[in-house]
């Protein structure tokens, strides 16, 4: 893979396709914000839930969300794959991002991929989750989404200097710099912690 003259590796050799692998980093918050609001209102009007259960909802889909970030990152888009074409398609999806982490343009999920990967989410929580909860369910996931893709996004390209904004930036980079397989979660380190997918040595490394 080689950078373009724009200073990203080009992906593709037709323009439209590539051009679909940039993203502003607005592009998530602007597409999606419609979709939880709506969602949002269809929880609290249309199926009427009241505030307790309402929040209950909401810190499980969060919950949920969580581990979903670190199942998809760890299992996913750190996978293994052996044919030639596997190893193509996770690149595409994470592994440009650990050969380019500072490319601001692939630092958020594109539209497109996030739309399938979040319509086979929903058909899959659609088997669990009650349809009276669904919606407030997904629109609480959502919003786990925006936060993990802007904390992402943050640990990048912004210096964050509260004391846990160094810490998860810190802990997102020390994912980067490592050759060991640890820490998965970017928003949070829970289930780094919950399943041991931590630094055997507990000083995180330095910023760069």
């Amino acid at each position: 893979m080689k950078k373009s003259n724009t200073g990203s590796i080009r992906l593709f050799k037709s323009d439209f396709m590539e051009s679909l692998t940039h993203v502003h980093p607005i592009t998530p918050l602007v597409f999606w914000s419609p979709v939880i609001i709506w969602l949002l209102k269809e929880g609290l009007i249309a199926d009427g839930l009241d505030a307790m259960t309402f929040s209950t909802v909401a810190l499980v889909a969060l919950l949920v969300w969580t581990f979903t970030e670190y199942f998809l990152h760890r299992f996913v888009f750190h996978y293994e794959a052996s044919s030639r074409f596997g190893k193509y398609i996770i690149f595409l999806f994470h592994g440009i991002h650990h050969d380019d982490p500072s490319d601001k343009t692939r630092l958020v999920m594109p539209p497109v991929p996030a739309v399938i990967i979040v319509s086979g989410l929903y058909l899959f929580f659609k088997l669990f989750v009650p349809a009276l909860y669904l919606k407030t369910f997904m629109a609480w996931f959502l919003v786990g989404y925006l936060i993990y893709d802007y904390i992402h996004y943050a640990t990048h390209h912004f210096p964050m200097t509260s004391t846990v904004g160094k810490y998860l930036r810190k802990w997102h980079l020390q994912h980067h710099h490592t050759k060991e397989s640890v820490q998965y979660g970017v928003s949070n380190p829970l289930w780094d912690y919950i399943f041991r997918t931590i630094p055997k040595k507990r000083k995180l490394s330095r910023e760069s």
